[in-house]
């Protein structure tokens, strides 16, 4: 049954999800009230029933997103519309963003599901980028959104082939900050790096290309399509920054199998509900917050610290510590953000801390 879609990812044990007079199908792509959907009988344009649009406006991560099974019901007059939103194996959920105290981001408690039902999460980042090296601390909050998803993370470090020297040294630091997950150099434009991605899209497995503008996401979906499926552009003479080349979120069937969902590039990612997505992405901190002498310890100026220790020793470096609070306070804000009364001892808090760590830097040699 449906073994039209088996390529997309279909199993025929979703068929128990579908409601009556219904046929499944995938959605390659969404605009606004409609979205491109693969079926059996091909890929169509279709709107949305009154009964999804309801869903969306009290919700938004009700709405349908790139990735997702969806059931269409056929109308009176033949063409169809997107009747419902079939349950979700995993989901990339980004939450609204804003600046916050010390200039890190908070959520609003707006979320927006990126892409749905995917296997695998491609974390794309330039090995240069505007002169700069890869951004480690990106590539943390992009891992722990990934294992929140309920998908597999792996970090692709992109235009490898700039790095004359030193690209093991770089490997080295972002195996740091994405501990215990696959880590591959790629060079799109060169072939390498690209049979080891298409690896984990064996079958029909689906993987979301995340990543700035510039870190050759476009390019590598046309090296595992093995066309040019996607426009492409060089990054800006001068600053160095990436065009946004990619202005939508598209889902993209390969020839050799598996599928693979283009994004647009990311200025900014908010954590949206927090499960154990950061404790994973940095374990090595968690495991000597075990080692404190108090359970309760702030990791500030407290005696026994374990954490500080490993600071001062140069076992942690800072900047892992200063992206570990960051995402801490990140994940208290959106835990409080129904909460008036926890959201104003959590701002307190953090300017406690934020004083602390500044108070800190300063004493530093």
């Amino acid at each position: 049954m449906y073994n039209d879609l088996s390529p997309l990812g279909w199993a025929d044990s979703r068929a128990a999800e579908l409601p009556a007079d219904t046929v499944p199908a995938r959605v390659a792509r969404v605009d606004r009230g409609a979205a491109e959907v693969i079926a059996a009988d091909g890929q169509m344009s279709v709107k949305y029933s009154a009964r999804v649009r309801r869903a969306s406006a009290a919700d938004p991560l009700e709405l349908p997103c790139v990735g997702d099974w969806v059931a269409l019901r056929r109308l009176p007059e033949g063409r169809h519309e997107l009747d419902e939103v079939l349950p979700r194996t995993t989901a990339f959920i980004r939450g609204g963003v804003s600046r916050s105290l010390g200039g890190g981001l908070s959520g609003d408690g707006q979320g927006q599901v990126l892409a749905a039902n995917v296997d695998v999460v491609f974390v794309a980042e330039p090995s240069m980028h505007g002169g700069d090296f890869a951004d480690l601390g990106r590539i943390e909050r992009l891992v722990a959104l990934a294992w929140e998803s309920g998908a597999t993370p792996v970090v692709l470090v992109t235009k490898a082939d700039l790095f004359e020297q030193g690209l093991d040294h770089l490997l080295a630091d972002v195996r740091v900050a994405a501990p215990g997950i696959d880590v591959h150099p790629v060079s799109p434009l060169h072939g390498d790096g690209v049979s080891l991605a298409a690896g984990y899209l064996e079958g029909s497995r689906t993987a979301v290309i995340l990543g700035p503008s510039g870190a050759g996401k476009s390019t590598l979906v046309n090296a595992l399509a093995g066309s040019t499926v996607m426009e492409t552009q060089q990054v800006r003479a001068g600053d160095g920054r990436g065009r946004h080349t990619t202005v939508h979120r598209e889902l993209i069937p390969l020839p050799g199998g598996g599928i693979v969902i283009d994004t647009p590039g990311i200025r900014s990612i908010g954590m949206y509900d927090i499960g154990d997505g950061v404790d994973r992405v940095f374990a090595d901190i968690e495991s000597l917050a075990e080692r404190c002498r108090f359970g309760d310890c702030g990791h500030l100026s407290e005696p026994g610290c374990a954490v500080l220790a490993a600071l001062e020793s140069g076992e942690l470096p800072e900047r892992r510590l200063t992206s570990w609070r960051k995402l801490q306070r990140e994940a208290a804000w959106m835990a409080s953000r129904t909460d008036a009364r926890l959201r104003k001892e959590q701002q307190n808090k953090w300017k406690v801390i934020d004083k602390e760590m500044r108070r800190s830097s300063r004493n530093r040699p």
